[in-house]
């Protein structure tokens, strides 16, 4: 039986790959700060049969990491990013290596530009700069046969900020919603890494673009959202700066909300080629290549959802 560790399975990616590594027929470990913490979609029963286990461990704390993987047995991990993290997950890295762990999943950032080696990339681009620190400390590490980064594209949960207006009717959405998105869903990601870390990656895959299956402004997206619910929404823009004041208010770090504003207020897209959208169609075919079924649409992640926007 495979054993594979989970870092951060409270998480919306992390619990989808806990839980399907275990539907695969790994033995899945739980590696939390806190024990204690609830998981999405795991009841006490269900992690009672299903063989889980949970272990305390932190990936900024290496002591803990090489104690949980020692205590695991497991062979195969999955790690996220830990933003501010100093090290960039180094130290993690290293103390999985020495305790034992041959192949990492990583989630990184479709955002790494393909034209520039990965400390190349500057801290002034800071969403592919962190990713692409945490990759270029896997490659010095375990080389690019032992680990994968999971390149996966905009998470269709980000068009949540806008629930509280949907609920209402009247969207204002954030530097006009002009930005455009795929929309993957963390279910699909969740279920591409489990599959990588039981089964291991497809057609020599180092870097697994995920994409969802179609590209939408925001506008677009929210307008989508509205009409799967029946809704006959107002939809208004908010400006850079006012989307950057609400952002602040949310509790976002300054530097951070720049950075998302900057991003959101790109027009258009490029598919395929060009570095905004790189592998667009290889990212949307891979999910089914490793799941067996189609990127998850919009309309079909609002549907199963519904519970959300009625909260």
């Amino acid at each position: 039986m495979t054993s594979v560790i989970i870092f951060g399975p409270t998480g919306q990616v992390g619990s989808v790959a806990a839980r399907t590594a275990a539907e695969l027929g790994a033995k899945v470990w739980l590696a939390m700060r806190d024990t204690k913490k609830s998981i999405p979609g795991l009841t006490q029963d269900i992690e009672k049969t299903g063989g889980f286990c949970r272990i305390k461990a932190d990936l900024q704390e290496p002591e803990t990491v090489s104690q949980a993987v020692k205590t695991s047995g497991a062979k195969r991990a999955f790690i996220y990013l830990i933003h501010g993290a100093p090290d960039h997950l180094k130290g993690a890295i290293v103390a999985m290596k020495a305790a034992g762990i041959e192949l990492v999943v990583f989630l990184s950032s479709f955002t790494i530009p393909t034209n520039l080696s990965l400390r190349e990339i500057p801290s002034s681009d800071m969403i592919p700069h962190l990713h692409a620190q945490a990759e270029a400390n896997l490659e010095d590490t375990f080389g690019s046969d032992h680990y994968v980064a999971v390149r996966a594209g905009c998470f269709i949960t980000n068009l949540l900020v806008e629930k509280d207006g949907i609920a209402a009717n009247d969207v204002k959405l954030l530097c006009g919603g002009l930005f455009e998105q795929d929309n993957i869903t963390p279910s699909d990601i969740g279920r591409v890494i489990a599959n990588i870390l039981v089964s291991g990656p497809r057609n020599g895959q180092n870097k697994v673009y995920l994409y969802g299956p179609e590209v939408l402004s925001m506008h677009d997206s929210i307008a989508k959202i509205g009409k799967a619910l029946g809704k006959d929404m107002t939809i208004t823009a908010r400006s850079p700066e006012e989307t950057y004041d609400k952002l602040i208010g949310s509790g976002i770090p300054a530097a951070s909300a720049k950075h998302m504003v900057d991003l959101w207020s790109i027009k258009g897209t490029d598919k395929g080629n060009g570095v905004r959208w790189p592998c667009y169609e290889e990212g949307v075919n891979n999910v089914e290549l490793y799941t067996g079924k189609p990127a998850t649409s919009l309309g079909d992640w609002v549907e199963e959802n519904k519970a959300i926007f009625s909260a």
